[in-house]
Order: structure tokens, then sequence, then C-alpha cells
């Protein structure tokens, strides 16, 4: 039945990439076609931040897929080119070249972009945001290790590059408005041991603390802080979160709140559009509530879900959310978003930083996150979809295998 349709994919992000693949997977014969604003085929994210940044990766290593795999498995590839309007009743998309695309199905992966600062002098050469490949780039085109570099933002993007540029020879300093690092993702507990292990790595942290302006001349040279302090620096990296890029569902009348509004199949409120990746806000059986995703893991496997359910093999999209940063030697990782619990309890030394914390809500994991301790937190995430009892004492037991607590 599908094999004169016409599927289009707006984004070619990670989530749009996996929804073309899987599309191919599951036996699609119609054609796709894939549109992306930007000029690269969809491209891992988290190495900007890291490899990328410090040279160690280049850019075709970052693609999910070469270039002669689309070709191979027919895949219309459209970048560069932006998609202007979506209209419903006709089943078209209007690109900003003046072409016409009609769909029979349609899915939305455009991500997110970057919060802006609301500062003087973010304009100036030498500030910079970090978000797509563009930017990464951009950045190390200006390299000048020994100099002073002020990062705006003390959360996954702002400490992962303070990690690394501190690697490449800057003097880094983190200003974070909150009270505390990663507030949005993270436990009191480990803000805490992240504060203590960057400042043991050479990094300045600032908190309770903004940016009122960048200064300079055509480029920048110091920041005035919230509190009239003034600091001297080379360049600023700025990652304050980001925004839903919604407006195209917004403007099709398409459902939308902090995010494209999708069912358990990844399915807008109209039955022939789709939303998936890091704009989509779905249904979360498992954490009990609805959720808008900035992950890896979920780009990839919601695009998946939702290829399968525009093909009407889908089946409820239903995952535990895990998240990964490295920083410095710390390879972190994070399962659940818990809100609330009654116990916590802590597996290894935090001193050596190899340990995972446990989030216990009457007896049941509602989240953990691990430091350097990868295995455990794999099993942690086993008990906590099997939903099963374990005590406090036990977790905290190396005598004990956590893999031992799923057969007890």
């Amino acid at each position: 039945m599908f094999a004169k349709e016409t599927f289009v994919i707006i984004g070619a992000s990670q989530a749009g990439g996996w929804i073309a693949k899987t599309l191919r997977n599951e036996g699609f014969q119609g054609n796709i076609t894939l549109v992306g604003e930007e000029p690269y085929l969809p491209y891992e994210r988290p190495p900007l931040s890291k490899g990328a940044l410090l040279g160690e990766v280049n850019l075709e290593s970052t693609y999910f897929w070469p270039e002669g795999s689309y070709l191979e498995e027919k895949i219309d590839v459209i970048l560069k080119t932006r998609v202007t309007a979506i209209d419903r009743a006709e089943k078209s998309v209007e690109l900003d070249n003046g072409t016409t695309l009609n769909w029979d199905k349609l899915a939305i992966t455009t991500g997110t972009r970057v919060r802006p600062l609301d500062a003087a002098g973010v304009e100036l050469e030498g500030v910079h945001y970090l978000r797509t490949l563009d930017d990464t780039l951009k950045i190390r085109e200006e390299l000048s290790p020994g100099g002073t570099a002020l990062i705006v933002g003390g959360g996954w993007i702002g400490l992962e590059c303070a990690a690394t540029l501190t690697k490449l020879g800057y003097e880094t300093i983190v200003v974070e408005y909150a009270d505390r690092l990663c507030s949005r993702a993270v436990t009191p507990e480990i803000s805490n041991w992240m504060l203590h292990y960057h400042q043991s790595n050479g990094v300045r942290i600032l908190l309770n603390t903004g940016v009122k302006s960048i200064n300079g001349g055509d480029h920048v040279e110091s920041a005035t802080l919230s509190d009239g302090t003034e600091v001297n620096c080379s360049k600023v990296v700025i990652g304050i979160g980001v925004i839903p890029n919604t407006e195209l569902a917004e403007q099709a009348g398409l459902a939308v709140e902090n995010g494209i509004l999708v069912d358990e199949l990844c399915q807008t409120n109209d039955p022939n559009i789709f939303a998936a990746g890091d704009v989509s806000n779905h249904p979360n059986n498992i954490i009990g509530k609805r959720l808008r995703l900035e992950s890896w893991e979920n780009a990839m496997n919601q695009g998946i879900a939702t290829g399968k359910s525009m093909l009407g093999k889908g089946t409820a999209y239903n995952e535990i959310p895990w998240f990964w940063s490295d920083q410095f030697e710390a390879n972190i990782q994070m399962i659940g978003l818990p809100e609330e619990w009654n116990e916590t309890a802590t597996r290894g030394d935090k001193g050596k930083n190899e340990f995972v914390e446990f989030y216990l809500k009457n007896k049941l994991i509602v989240g953990a996150i691990s430091v350097n301790s990868t295995r455990d937190l794999r099993m942690a995430k086993r008990l906590m979809q099997a939903q099963k009892e374990v005590a406090k004492h036990d977790l905290e037991n190396p005598e004990i295998k956590i893999q031992a607590l799923l057969k007890s």
C-alpha cells in the first residue's frame, strides 16, 4: 500500500536520519525526502563539545551514515534548504527556494536552537554558541591557547566545553546563574561533586552569577558580571539552554506545548504527521508524565519508533531516559528523571570518582547517576525496568553484585 507514496521528513537531524533509514529497513518502497537547513548530512552532536572541538575527530566521522548509503537506499536528501510552511489540506510543504513538495505522510524532526543570551556585546568576534557543527568549526578556527575562556552556563554543554577548553590550554571560568551546576538535571549532591571535580581540574566556577555585558572593540576583551565584577577573557562560549523549533508546527495548527505534542506512537493531532527527537513532547508511562528529551538515545530510538509508526507497525514508545557526558576523565551517565525519593544509596568511592548514586522510592529505583561505573548503571537500569524492589544496604555493599539482585 506504500509503494507509490511519498514520505517527507523536515529536519536532517539524528532523529530524521533514523526515520528515513528505518522506513527502508522496514521495506518501504515509496519516495523518501529528507530536508535539512544545514549543509551537512545527519551527524552526531555529542562530539561537538568534546572530540570534534579537541580536534580528535574530523567532520565526516560525525556523520551517522556516508553519503553513498543515502544514494544506495534512494533517500533524497535536500540540504541548505529551509521548509517555510506546511499545508495540511494540500499535503505539501513549501521550501525557501520556491519549490513545493507533496507528501502522503510527514515527519517533523526540527530539533532545537540555542537560547540567546540577553546581554550587550554578544555580537562581538570571539563570542560563540555551541549547537551545530559550524559552531564547533568556528571555535576551532579561533583557538588561541593561553587565553581565558568564559563559559556562560553551568549545564552539560557548558561543563563539557569548559573541560575541553581547559585541556586545550585555556584558563576557564564558568558563570552559572543558578546556585548549583546542572540544577535542572542532577541532585544537589551530584552538583556538589561536579563543582569540586571541575575546580580540582583548574576550572573557576562562579555560581549565582549572570553576565551584564560582553565588552571589547571588534573582539571580546572582557565581560561584566551581574555583581559588577569585570573579568578579562579572549573567548566566550554561551550555553544557557535551547528552544524547540515548533514554529512550523504551530503555523500548521498542530498541538504544541514545550515541543510538538505527540501520542505514544509519535503521532501528532494530524494522523498523517509525526514528530520525533528534541522537538517532540511525548507521553512516558515509565516516568508517568509527558517529556521533551534532549538526548542522543532518545533521538535515535524515537526516530526508529516513528519510522515504524509511519508504516502502521508502531508500538508504544516508552523508554527510561538515559543521558551521558564526558568531562575531563569522568564519564557521567544518568538514567531516569527522579523528582521524589526517600532513600539515596551510593556504591563505590566518590573520592576516586568511581561511583553510582541510586535514588529509591519505596525500595524501587527511580533514577541513578554514575561516574566511571558504566556496568553498575546498566544493571541499575535493568532493575528499574523490572520494577524490582532493592534494599539500600544491598546496593551499597560491594560484596553483592548488582546483577545478583535481579535474581533474588
